[in-house]
């Protein structure tokens, strides 16, 4: 069973979530599917491949995560905001990206799921400007890193970071991106289910070096 799936990946992920959040999950999972019949939301059509790499995919970051306000850039079907959303039900969520059939389906799903701690935003993200800006920028959307820091800069708080999510280790993307002004670091993650590699970029502006 799809339940089963997902219970067992959470804990090879060492991630305790509880089973009213599993649910939610589920939920979140059945939306997708129903809608993306007609939409289009996603090219993942079997329910259990969704549940290894749309939801582990995703919740593989959770541990990752530090800070309050994220916004996930390009969400698309809301990956992977919702599903960190959901694990993190105490930390609030932005999910931003500029499709009009994508939002829909957000904003629908955020209302039928509750989750409180998530807004939808429809826009650009160069034309976007946050009341209040995020701690984190997170995304597994962007094709390039360093379009995704010159896009996204002004989205963060001073001290804040990038969570690019990746396939293979991008070592030439990296050489470009790596300067004095930022900090670089890459996490394996290894996802459940996924024999496919996966990483975490973490990219952070070097303020001891600014300070020099």
């Amino acid at each position: 069973m799809l339940d089963d799936e997902l219970s067992h990946g959470l804990k090879n992920l060492g991630l305790t979530i509880g089973t009213a959040q599993q649910q939610l999950l589920m939920d979140y999972l059945k939306l997708l599917s129903r809608w993306n019949k007609i939409y289009n939301l996603t090219a993942v059509r079997d329910e259990r491949a969704m549940v290894t790499r749309h939801l582990l995919d995703s919740l593989a970051v959770q541990p990752h995560l530090s800070g309050q306000r994220f916004i996930d850039v390009g969400t698309g079907a809301g990956l992977p905001g919702i599903p960190l959303a959901i694990a993190s039900p105490k930390q609030h969520f932005a999910l931003l990206d500029s499709n009009g059939k994508k939002t829909r389906f957000l904003v629908h799903a955020v209302n039928e799921l509750g989750l409180s701690n998530v807004e939808v935003i429809k826009a650009r993200v160069t034309d976007y400007v946050p009341e209040s800006a995020y701690d984190t920028v997170l995304s597994r959307a962007f094709g390039s890193l360093g379009d995704m820091i010159s896009s996204c800069q002004h989205l963060l708080v001073s001290g804040g970071e990038f969570l690019a999510m990746k396939g293979q280790r991008p070592d030439e993307e990296l050489q470009r991106v790596e300067s004095d002004a930022l900090e670089v670091s890459v996490i394996d993650l290894q996802v459940p289910g996924l024999s496919e590699e996966r990483c975490l970029l973490r990219i952070r502006p070097n303020t001891h070096r600014d300070q020099q």
